[in-house]
């Protein structure tokens, strides 16, 4: 790619990965800097970028690994609804910390697409049209597949419950 087309990526889809981060990380600073950082992640690997999604999924997803990373190095960050939520007790607190838990590692074993489906409704707030669009497929495509991510994710949580 051209400089001119780095620019262009980057005011085209700047704002959607930023919203992806901001609700991946619960903080607006946070997620400047994760965008940031995975902006300047994909310019040095354009060359490994095969064209097998939409440009907007691709970073989203360098995003998301980068995030996960930092999470794996700092294991006391709080997932993103302890942020939006304070919990009235701190056993409360720890179900919640526990649930939330169970809930990423359930998100996580998904397969594609239903993962990436799921957490850019779930995390980015996408619309249904949009990520069908990201995926060159209908929006309805979109809804059948958060669905289904949406109950094996559910049923994944009923089992570790028993």
């Amino acid at each position: 790619m051209r400089m001119e087309s780095i620019e262009q990526v980057y005011r085209a889809y700047f704002t959607d990965v930023y919203r992806y981060c901001l609700r991946l990380t619960g903080d607006a600073s946070k997620a400047e800097e994760l965008t940031s950082t995975a902006f300047f992640k994909a310019m040095q690997k354009l060359d490994s970028f095969r064209g097998e999604c939409e440009v907007r999924v691709w970073l989203c997803q360098i995003a998301k690994n980068l995030w996960l990373s930092e999470r794996k190095k700092d294991r006391t960050a709080p997932m993103p609804d302890d942020l939006l939520s304070p919990e009235p007790s701190p056993e409360y607190a720890a179900i919640r910390r526990d649930d939330a838990a169970r809930a990423a590692k359930a998100v996580h074993a998904l397969s594609e697409p239903y993962k990436e489906v799921f957490l850019l409704r779930v995390y980015g707030e996408m619309p249904f049209e949009q990520i069908g669009a990201l995926f060159q497929k209908t929006a309805n495509w979109a809804r059948v597949t958060f669905h289904r991510a949406r109950i094996r994710v559910k049923t994944e949580l009923e089992e570790t419950d028993k």
